[in-house]
């Protein structure tokens, strides 16, 4: 599909008064000029060594001479000396020369001042045959008249001396498996059973070529391991040999009849080219590196031209192995593969036959750029790869892509016949080899450019099938112009670019109407690259060398000496192939160049492109990481190239390992692509097909919409959730568009409550984002379904729906969330009672929309009898099961049966009420036990006193035997049941309930002072000492007990208060003094505890956090008392990161590999066990320690009340001392508490952490920063506690002390 495009080029003759023969070229890769050698000649015995550069108009201008010295011939034998191989140096500016009378020449451009100019660094007495240096200029191989082969180095230094013996043929025994050959293809069962495939039916001898010139040849592989010699052996035969790099005879070739000295190595390494002639063709056979033949391809010559040629061919590959240059001795072949097949693609004629093949020599580095010099002459070419396509604006994007093969001209509309190559639709006849071809706007013309003529042909694109294209026109009227280019704008205009050899400037020419005139010249041929038109066919441009790109402004007439442009854009490199699209009356131009950089006008978007097209609404890129990328065309400056992540953007998708593109064709969504080996792949690609599906619903268009969604299977939900308000406007309009009911269901089934224009399919356009729709809310969007679905019912119930589409209005009731059944099955139980004919369909549809066992429950519950036998007879129930069931049902009472219909759905409430209905209150009872039903019976019987009574008692018991105590209680008090209440209120510990109801009960006083006593002693143990001490005041009349428990809760002025009450006065000294010293002990002690809590935690906790900050990996990994902690694994994963198990808790990056161990139940039990201990010296120590010193605040500030009471009694009692001692102590403590919430909890918290752990939480989440799942086991536990360790936490307040100013 990829023809060569000439987009460089400069011709150049040679004049004079006994002018020397160009005789070698060579490149320069520093500065890309051409080295060229003239001479020496029969006449002249002299050698000329001059650079040709791009500058100039004329050639005396752009050669600069280098070295001139005189040549002659040491060789009796030969007429005067020739140059066998020119080789250069760029990074010594040196060149080598090698001529066959056997010198070995060096040309220093730059020579030292030690150093010559010229200098003959080596000679070969006998002469050499041919040379070749190897690719990384390090060995020379050298083969002598004397039949022996010599590997020099760099230096000139002789590293081995082969001699070429016939013996050597013995060196490959040669086994064919017959590639290519016809013996080894299928010719059916019984000619195969006779003859054997592995033996031949002939074999050749390597008989000579009549044409042969008995030339030697040498050609290196690309990685300079092998090379290969091909010479004839004793007269008889000509023999390729292969070596090694080290002079080691590795293979020969098999015998070939009629094998010739051409000879090239495919820089790839796996073909060795050579030229084979018989009578009736000439063919390029290619061997392996052992010898084997391996295929060939025929050079198509005709009989004419085979007759007349007589002289040499000679191959060259270029230097990525894609093009083949095969010479002649007056035009050169540029030769191509794709699918296995050969492709002509290139005839290069030039304006005078050599004597021998025309030299071609190919650039080291530009793989497309080539030298093509005869003695007179010489032509420098730059070539492009790529695809002649028609236009990708719709609608007239048909896909039509002409392939270049000789004088065929192959044509193939991809929308309509997807044919890969060397396959096509069509193949044009053109007589002649083509040069170029470009279609027109429309498509519907095809001009042909070769050598001499243009060709106008006419093509019917919209005719089935497509007929083979018609000539409209010729024209030869450029004749004695070398063509380069042509090109369309519009439909009618054609324009060609054309080079002369004598006139250095390039010409423009214009044809319409069977016309072609001559528009004038547009500059320097070496400074204009090629014409492109515009991405609408209106407008052409020029893209010279330099990277400008410039309009043509206007047609001057004929006669016009230049013609006037106007630039649009100066690339800031060149690019061999632009495209430009208007965009909002600004033109963005796009070029890609030939190192994979990616411009929008100066704007740099992509670094490793390879190939690109632009059509009206995008730029459609691929890259070296095997993506396709799609970037909306807006303003320069806001063009967007998205992310490599093809799982999230529409807008990238990953293809095949170095597939390029051919052509897009965005009517049809698609886009075809080329795979290295030839054959192609269409695509459609999400961005092309939602851009489709948005385009179609933004005209209304949703039938096509739905279309596009169904064949690419695209969520159909975006029907509506593009445009929600457009869609909802609409429903009968997409009723009429979609028609089939069928369709109508397929987009009903797949409705759900999801934007999927904000989740799935989210626009990735700017322009639409700002000027786009509110985003609805999640309310609004949890109705959607019910709301879409009413719509349709709304519209399918009108009378010209009804009938048609009823199927549908099922299909609606079905799809709503919760889905309707009752409403579906209602409507089918309408026509079942009409005895419509429609019935068995519409239970058929809502059994296939839902499940049966469901639909059948539903019925029962509608105590529709009929239609559930209906829905039963769908489905796979037995009917020796479902038809007794009914029958059952069918003979009870209309109350029973819904009673026993509700039961078996187990719809309790419903059942309950039938039972009430039926009024049988015992049913009722026991139903209700049985299935706990008592609240609801309070609401039924909520008006009938009797019966509500009964059910309270009954739900008193059920509350009391399931440990509600406190409810059940209540409940016996609403039933004046204080006898069964008070024993509740004291199992829920309500002990002034309990005791008021069993004084209410009338329970003796025996009784009832046991009562108290229980109650006390249980507050006691619980150290409820004030609730304790009040039981033993007022119910056992024990003063002494009740101050004491006052004390014990530190309530000494309410202990003073009840002794002078009572006028116990003794106790004051008795009790409560020695209460308030055995108090005032044990709060010291309390605090002193406290106190080296503190002292022992806060600094073991900023220890820990300051070693975490500095080294978080050796926190984790870290081992104190030397044994390795079970929280880390150090074992090898699977992963590719070469991060530890702990990389996901830190800074560092890495990858984490859930596939570890401690996932067993036993590993997570044993790690919750160490992380509640929280032992020192394991990742669990400082969430152990965070959590001990919060709750020691929590518990000092709950001490608090209780320290300023006991303070003041202290006090009152004259005991300041103690007061004192009580009060420093708790101060303290508070101090100690404020400081250690100061470094726990510090102002300016470090936010990169703080980030990295929020990251690590998003990931295991699935958040958007990855995709990793939250560990299980062992790993669970360690992941919760550093998670609980990272959670931002509030600091605590700590409630200062107030201070008794008689404490002083």
């Amino acid at each position: 599909m990829r023809n060569l495009r000439i987009v460089g080029r400069s011709l150049l003759r040679f004049a004079g008064d006994d002018p020397l023969p160009l005789t070698a070229t060579a490149w320069d890769a520093a500065t890309d000029s051409v080295i060229c050698a003239f001479g020496p000649s029969e006449s002249r015995a002299v050698i000329e060594l001059k650079r040709l550069h791009h500058g100039g108009n004329d050639t005396d201008q752009r050669l600069e001479s280098i070295a001139s010295w005189d040549a002659p011939c040491s060789l009796p034998s030969l007429p005067h000396d020739s140059i066998l191989s020119m080789h250069h140096f760029s990074d010594s500016s040196v060149s080598c020369l090698i001529l066959a009378g056997g010198d070995i020449i060096l040309v220093r451009e730059d020579p030292s001042p030690n150093q010559e100019l010229v200098e003959i660094v080596g000679s070969v007495d006998a002469g050499i045959s041919a040379a070749a240096w190897s690719p990384d200029e390090e060995l020379l191989a050298i083969t002598t008249q004397a039949d022996t082969l010599l590997l020099m180095s760099r230096d000139i230094e002789n590293v081995a001396h082969i001699t070429l013996t016939a013996e050597d043929v013995n060196i490959s025994n040669h086994v064919s498996v017959g590639w290519g050959k016809k013996e080894t293809q299928f010719k059916g069962k019984r000619a195969r059973a006779l003859q054997d495939p592995t033996v031949p039916e002939s074999i050749d001898d390597g008989v000579l070529s009549t044409f042969d010139d008995q030339s030697v040849a040498i050609s290196w592989r690309g990685d300079g391991a092998y090379f290969a010699v091909n010479k004839i052996e004793q007269e008889s035969r000509r023999m390729i040999r292969v070596y090694s790099r080290e002079g080691q005879l590795h293979s020969v070739s098999e015998p070939v009849d009629g094998l010739e000295g051409a000879l090239s190595w495919r820089p790839s390494g796996n073909l060795i080219a050579s030229i084979r002639r018989s009578p009736d063709r000439a063919e390029v056979v290619f061997f392996e590196r052992n010898g084997l033949r391996h295929g060939q391809f025929d050079l198509r010559c005709a009989g004419d031209e085979l007759q007349t040629l007589t002289g040499p061919l000679k191959l060259k590959w270029n230097s990525d192995s894609t093009v083949l240059a095969v010479s002649y001795s007056d035009k050169v072949q540029l030769w191509t593969m794709s699918n296995y097949h050969y492709h002509l693609k290139q005839e290069l004629v030039l304006p005078e036959t050599a004597a021998h093949a025309v030299l071609c020599t190919w650039h080291l580095e530009r793989s497309l750029s080539l030298a093509l010099a005869t003695p007179g002459a010489l032509q420098i070419l730059e070539y492009l790869s790529t695809t002649t396509s028609g236009s990708v604006a719709p609608p007239h994007d048909y896909g039509v892509v002409a392939s270049i093969d000789g004088s065929w001209l192959k044509l193939t509309p991809l929308r309509i016949a997807n044919i890969p190559p060397p396959m096509s639709l069509h193949r044009l006849q053109l007589g002649h080899t083509t040069v170029d071809a470009a279609l027109s706007k429309s498509g519907t013309r095809l001009a042909v450019l070769s050598g001499k003529t243009l060709a106008v042909y006419g093509l019917d694109i919209a005719k089935r099938p497509m007929p083979i294209p018609s000539l409209l026109w010729q024209s030869n009227d450029f004749e004695g112009h070398s063509p380069r280019n042509v090109a369309f704008t519009g439909d009618e205009q054609v324009y060609v670019l054309t080079d002369h050899w004598e006139d250095a400037k390039c010409s423009l020419w214009i044809g319409q109407n069977g016309d072609l005139v001559l528009l004038g010249h547009v500059a320097e041929s070496a400074k204009v690259s090629s014409i492109v038109p515009s991405v609408d066919h209106q407008r052409l441009y020029v893209q010279f060398q330099d990277g400008s790109l410039h309009e043509l402004a206007e047609n001057p007439g004929p006669g016009s000496s230049l013609i006037q442009f106007v630039a649009v854009s100066n690339f800031p490199s060149f690019v061999p192939e632009p495209r430009v699209v208007t965009n909002k009356t600004k033109s963005l131009a796009f070029g890609l160049t030939k190192h994979g950089l990616l411009y929008a006008n100066k704007q740099t978007l992509a670094r490793n492109c390879t190939s690109f097209v632009v059509t009206p609404s995008h730029l459609i890129f691929t890259t070296t990481q095997h993506l396709l990328k799609f970037v909306h065309l807006t303003d320069s400056d806001d063009l967007e190239v998205p992310l490599d992540e093809p799982q999230k953007d529409e807008r990238c998708r990953s293809i095949e390992r170095g597939a390029k593109l051919v052509t897009v064709m965005p009517t049809t969504y698609s886009v075809v692509l080329q795979m290295p080996r030839g054959n192609l792949e269409t695509i459609y690609p999400r961005a092309l097909v939602l851009a489709a599906i948005r385009r179609s619903i933004e005209i209304e268009n949703y039938g096509e919409a739905f279309l596009i969604c169904r064949s690419q299977r695209v969520d159909m939900n975006i029907l509506h959730d593009h445009q929600p308000d457009r869609f909802m406007m609409h429903i009968s309009k997409i009723v009429a568009q979609i028609k089939r009911v069928d369709r109508i269901d397929l987009f009903l089934s797949q409705l759900r409550n999801e934007d999927v224009a904000e989740t799935m399919y989210k626009e990735t356009l700017k322009v639409n984002e700002l000027h786009g729709k509110v985003v609805p809310s999640p309310e609004h969007i949890g109705s959607k379904v019910n709301r879409i679905c009413d719509a349709f019912l709304s519209i399918l119930g009108q009378s010209q729906y009804r009938n048609d589409h009823f199927q549908n209005v099922i299909t609606c009731q079905v799809c709503k969330v919760p889905p309707d059944l009752e409403a579906g099955l209602e409507m089918i139980g309408k026509l079942q009672a009409t005895q419509d004919p429609l019935t068995d369909k519409a239970a058929e549809h809502i059994c296939f929309l839902a499940d049966v066992n469901q639909l059948y429950d539903t019925a029962l519950g509608i105590y529709n009898l009929e239609l559930a036998l209906l829905i039963a007879q769908q489905s796979q129930k037995d009917p020796r099961e479902y038809l007794p069931q009914l029958q059952l049902l069918h003979d009870l009472p209309p109350l029973r049966r819904k009673f026993k219909i509700d039961d078996q759905l187990g719809r309790r409430t419903k059942a309950l009420g039938h039972l009430k209905d039926l009024e049988v209150f015992q049913e009722v009872v026991d139903y209700l036990q049985r299935h706990d039903l008592y609240t609801e019976a309070l609401n039924l019987y909520q008006y009938d006193t009797i019966c509500l009574k009964e059910v309270i008692r009954l739900y008193a018991g059920h509350l009391k035997n399931n440990n509600q105590y406190k409810e059940a209680a209540l409940a016996y008090e609403y039933l004046n049941d204080h006898a069964s209440a008070w024993p509740s209120y004291r199992s829920a510990n309500l002990w002034r309930e309990a005791l008021s109801s069993a004084t209410l009960a009338g329970v003796s006083q025996d009784d009832l002072r046991s009562l108290a006593t229980s109650l006390a002693e249980g507050l006691t143990e619980s150290k409820d000492y004030l609730s304790a001490s009040a039981i033993t005041l007022d119910y056992l009349c024990d003063l002494a007990s009740a101050a004491k428990l006052l004390c014990k809760a530190s309530y000494f002025a309410e202990a003073v208060r009840i002794v002078t009450v009572r006028g116990e006065l003794g106790l004051i000294e008795e009790i409560i003094d020695s209460g308030l010293v055995e108090r005032s002990g044990d709060m010291t002690e309390f605090l002193a505890e406290m106190k080296e809590q503190l002292l022992a935690q806060v600094p073991r906790l900023k220890d820990l956090r300051e070693k975490k900050a500095e080294d978080p990996m050796a926190f984790y990994e870290g081992i104190e008392d030397g044994n390795i902690p079970d929280n880390v694994s150090l074992a090898p994963t699977d992963t590719t990161s070469g991060g530890t198990f702990m990389t996901r808790y830190t800074n560092q990056t890495g990858t984490v590999n859930t596939q570890t161990t401690r996932k067993t139940s036993k590993n997570k039990r044993r790690e919750e066990r160490k992380r509640a201990r929280g032992k020192k010296g394991t990742v669990y120590e400082e969430e152990y320690l965070t959590n001990s010193i919060e709750r020691l605040i929590e518990r000092m500030n709950s001490t608090r009340e209780e320290v300023e009471r006991l303070v003041e009694g202290l006090i009152k009692r004259g005991m300041r001392e103690r007061a004192d001692a009580v009060f420093k102590a708790a101060n303290d403590v508070v101090e100690r508490c404020r400081d250690a919430i100061k470094d726990m909890y510090p102002e300016k918290v470090d936010s990169a952490s703080g980030a990295a752990q929020m990251v690590d939480v998003n990931r295991v989440n699935g958040g958007p920063e990855g995709e990793m799942q939250r560990p299980t086991g062992g790993e669970a536990t360690l992941w919760a506690s550093i998670e609980e360790v990272g959670r931002k936490r509030e600091a605590p307040v700590i409630k200062g002390l107030e201070r008794l100013s008689l404490l002083g």
